[in-house]
């Protein structure tokens, strides 16, 4: 099992609507998540506008293309791009883990 961290940065203005968003994700885009194999997924952001994601998965690159080919990622998606900094794809396409260095087991 895979564990994964990224960061990504949410624009400081739109901190609190991002977090109000996220406490009514659409029940099919959690059961999507679900099914292609994200487990564990948490966000923890910063009032500032630094989010940090954490997941534990099978196959990272698995788990993200499953989740771009389904239709409901795809309005989900859309729908959270404008609540990004920088971005040059979508949130789901900027995830890139950072290296693990310490684990206690």
């Amino acid at each position: 099992m895979q564990r994964i961290c990224f960061v990504l940065k949410v624009r400081a203005d739109r901190v609190e609507e991002y977090r109000s968003r996220h406490a009514q994700v659409w029940p099919a885009m959690r059961g999507a998540l679900t099914a292609a194999g994200w487990h564990d997924y948490s966000l923890f952001l910063r009032q500032d506008g630094l989010l940090i994601g954490y997941l534990t998965c099978e196959d990272f690159g698995a788990a993200k293309a499953t989740m771009k080919s389904l239709e409901v990622n795809t309005r989900w998606q859309a729908e959270m791009s404008p609540f990004f900094e920088s971005l040059t794809a979508n949130a789901d396409d900027e995830m890139q883990p950072l290296q693990e260095i310490f684990h206690l087991d």
